[in-house]
């Protein structure tokens, strides 16, 4: 079965959105994502976003494996996403930069 990028999208992946997106604070969020997440998730997530981020800093993929423990074909995974993704990881980044 081929599956296109809107296939994950599902009426309980709509709902889920929907409350994170009323969440106001960042102890909110840390709140309802430690429910709902375990903490084995949430320390991936946050790798994850450690890596857009030092990959977006200009790290090169291999030192970010090394520095991170992740494996290369997850750094290049998540490179390809941060440069040809839905801009999801972009938005993010400019988030960050605005809070600065």
């Amino acid at each position: 079965m081929v599956m296109t990028n809107e296939d994950w999208q599902t009426d309980d992946t709509s709902a889920l959105f929907s409350v994170i997106v009323q969440l106001g604070t960042v102890q909110e969020a840390a709140d309802f994502f430690r429910d709902l997440c375990t903490r084995r998730e949430l320390e991936d997530m946050s790798a994850r976003w450690r890596i857009v981020r030092l990959l977006e800093e200009g790290h090169p993929q291999r030192q970010i494996a090394d520095e991170t423990g992740a494996s290369s074909a997850t750094v290049s995974r998540i490179n390809q996403w941060l440069r040809h993704g839905t801009g999801g990881y972009r938005w993010g980044i400019e988030q960050m930069e605005n809070l600065r």
